[in-house]
């Protein structure tokens, strides 16, 4: 009797375990239908690093640990005095290009009136050609008159050497003249080749001035840059700075936390994915708060599996090849309609787990 009670109590325990067993087995392969999760899920922020454009010595630092910060607000800044001495440098280089340029004008200018002198002396040189060619022309036509009457002896020499005389003096006169309209020619030439001359180095020295410019806001900029602010609002990390460290262009110092933009980065096997597509809502569960819920949203895929954007990128073509199956994140957004309190404490690199409702 006590054998069959035993076998009964045993057959009664097994027939339960089963149904119970079966019962959660059919339960979550109706469940697989129609969900994937996955708990290869973290969350993530922007988080913007904070380098600054300019090196030199940290005077001042004023934010703490994890501190909150306004867009705008100051984090820190840099020894600016030889930044000062530059600008200083910059406006005194404008200002001699400013100069420079004004004395080329200048310089155009008086030229320019020289060229105009010259045009003047240069009629004038013609007018006196003309005026000489026509006494030559009539102390030519006295001389030879005079020339023959002084054959038939009709006149004294003396008055036909001063005929002679009055020729010569007019071809002088002609020569001279003319040579007068040479050299206006030839001073009229080199004004207008030095006018050339400087107007090109007007063009240089107006090049000079955007250049100085160009410099002069360069200095100003960097000078602005020796004040480092936040660019957005948000949190800061760890401050590793102090004042009197050498910090370099470039270099990252701390992290900018933006902690109005948050989502999720889920790693779903690729045989997950079949049914998977943007817009099928989430249900999110954070290690942090076990017992909350957050609603999200699948957002997008991304083009490559994870491997792919490794420092060393598998190559299957080289070795022995061993199939493993590849994981593609997933970006989900979440809702910031329900736990609002809770988003908040959520923090970058939070483990989740995450259910996707294929349906």
């Amino acid at each position: 009797m006590k054998t069959k009670q035993t076998n009964k109590k045993f057959i009664l325990i097994f027939s339960v375990l089963f149904i119970l067993g079966g019962g959660y087995g059919t339960y979550k392969y109706v469940y697989s239908l129609y969900h994937e999760t996955t708990d290869d899920a973290q969350i993530e922020k922007n988080m913007s690093p904070i380098i600054p454009k300019v090196s030199g010595y940290i005077t001042k630092v004023y934010v703490d640990d994890n501190a909150y910060v306004k867009k705008g607000d100051t984090l820190f800044t840099i020894e600016n005095r030889d930044y000062s001495l530059k600008v200083q440098d910059a406006a005194a280089a404008l200002a001699a290009a400013e100069g420079s340029l004004e004395a080329s004008k200048a310089d155009v200018s008086g030229m320019k009136a020289s060229i105009s002198a010259s045009d003047a002396n240069h009629s004038s040189a013609q007018n006196s050609i003309e005026s000489a060619q026509i006494k030559l022309r009539r102390s030519t036509n006295d001389f030879e008159r005079y020339a023959n009457l002084y054959k038939n002896r009709s006149i004294t020499k003396q008055q036909f050497e001063q005929a002679e005389a009055a020729k010569q003096e007019a071809e002088s006169q002609l020569k001279i003249v003319k040579e007068q309209e040479r050299a206006s020619n030839y001073q009229k030439s080199m004004m207008e080749s030095k006018t050339t001359v400087t107007q090109k180095q007007s063009m240089v020295a107006a090049a000079n001035i955007n250049r100085a410019q160009a410099m002069l806001e360069v200095a100003k900029m960097n000078l602005e840059y020796t004040v480092v602010t936040a660019a957005i609002d948000g949190q800061v990390s760890k401050i590793a700075i102090q004042p009197g460290q050498l910090v370099q262009a470039g270099q990252s110092l701390f992290y900018l936390i933006n902690n109005d933009e948050i989502w999720v980065t889920a790693n779903f096997k690729e045989t997950q994915l079949a049914h998977m597509v943007v817009g099928q809502k989430v249900t999110v569960h954070i290690d942090a708060f076990p017992g909350d819920n957050f609603e999200g949203s699948v957002t997008s895929f991304s083009p490559a599996t994870g491997a792919r954007f490794s420092l060393l990128p598998p190559d299957n073509a080289t070795g022995n090849f061993v199939k493993t199956i590849q994981r593609l994140p997933v970006k989900i957004n979440l809702s910031n309609k329900f736990n609002t309190e809770k988003l908040k404490l959520i923090r970058p690199g939070m483990n989740v787990t995450v259910d996707v409702h294929l349906q």
